[in-house]
């Protein structure tokens, strides 16, 4: 049965002001250890839980995590993050956690805000700083990773299928007969970098198809800079591709305006598959044939790997997959 205890109920047993108790529940680093105590006493007492953060409280636990995107230059509205944090949200409001949202350029001074925070697990999104990692494990606070993993890391890793969606991206395009496939490699998260030329290389080889270092561009994950080296590959009178796969939408978005610079049609000159399904795929034109990946999904399973890290389970799958699937769309 519910508690029918109240705020002053609590403010009368505890000696504090009901103003302390509301600060005591929802900002408790503001509060005097030992007057959070008697408030915490109190309402264990009482039986007082106005919601799940004065439960958490009331036994020494704030049920907090954090989610922390690791991207140079990110905000928490970057597409892809803020999808996989839809899917954290999702799974965190399930499950009574309460979620704090930041990327590493924004979290400041990690060791004094990991502790004023009471942070209780957190999930790092990208590449991020192994000092970063040191500083929550120094402080045994669990982690996990999501859209990277490390080699010989413990720590669990949520990652989307990557070598699938390039496979059947190329093989979409090989279909559709084209022998001279390039790619635009915007640097972008080295891990999804790595799995994705990787891919690329492979699968290529694997159908006889020509692979060369005039085939692949390097360049920084700017639209400028995709331009710029699609532009630079479509140039080439020898190793002129007739499809571009583009290690993201927005390469993709940069080999759309090299083909219009150089008055080449898409598709029936220059064919131009993306990766990530974006936002960006129905507002080009033509629209954009790119692999979805389900973000929301990536961000369920990342809070079934922490519950199960802060409840000391065993056996707990340190490598999570989600599928990919390519989106045929008239760009190829």
């Amino acid at each position: 049965m519910a508690s029918s205890a109240t705020i002053y109920d609590v403010s009368r047993l505890s000696g504090v002001s009901t103003a302390t108790v509301s600060r005591t529940f929802s900002d408790p680093d503001r509060v005097k250890e030992a007057t959070r105590r008697k408030v915490y006493d109190a309402a264990a007492v009482l039986n007082y839980s106005p919601n799940a953060i004065a439960r958490a409280m009331a036994r020494q636990c704030t049920d907090r995590i954090a989610y922390i995107i690791c991207k140079k230059g990110a905000t928490i509205l970057d597409e892809f993050y803020a999808s996989i944090c839809e899917g954290i949200m999702r799974s965190a409001n399930r499950s009574d956690l309460h979620l704090l949202v930041s990327t590493a350029e924004d979290w400041g001074q990690l060791l004094r805000s990991a502790h004023s925070k009471q942070i209780e697990g957190v999930i790092l999104g990208g590449t991020a700083d192994p000092a970063l990692i040191s500083e929550f494990q120094s402080r045994k606070i669990p982690v996990v990773l999501v859209n990277n993993r490390i080699t010989g890391s413990e720590l669990p890793c949520v990652v989307a299928d990557e070598a699938s969606g390039v496979r059947q991206a190329l093989e979409h395009l090989i279909q559709r007969g084209h022998r001279k496939i390039g790619m635009v490699a915007g640097r972008v998260n080295s891990y999804v970098m790595s799995e994705r030329y990787h891919a690329f290389v492979d699968c290529l080889k694997e159908h006889g198809l020509p692979v060369s270092p005039a085939s692949i561009k390097m360049c920084e994950a700017t639209v400028q800079s995709t331009t710029a080296a699609a532009e630079e590959l479509l140039r080439s009178p020898e190793a002129r591709p007739t499809a571009l796969f583009c290690i993201n939408d927005v390469a993709a978005a940069g080999a759309y305006k090299a083909a219009r610079r150089l008055g080449l049609r898409i598709p029936e000159d220059l064919a131009v598959s993306g990766f990530d399904d974006s936002t960006l795929c129905p507002m080009l034109e033509p629209e954009l044939t790119s692999v979805h990946i389900d973000c929301r999904r990536m961000g369920e399973l990342c809070v079934e790997r922490l519950t199960q890290l802060l409840q000391h389970k065993k056996d707990i799958e340190q490598f999570s997959m989600v599928p990919t699937e390519l989106i045929v769309r008239r760009s190829t």
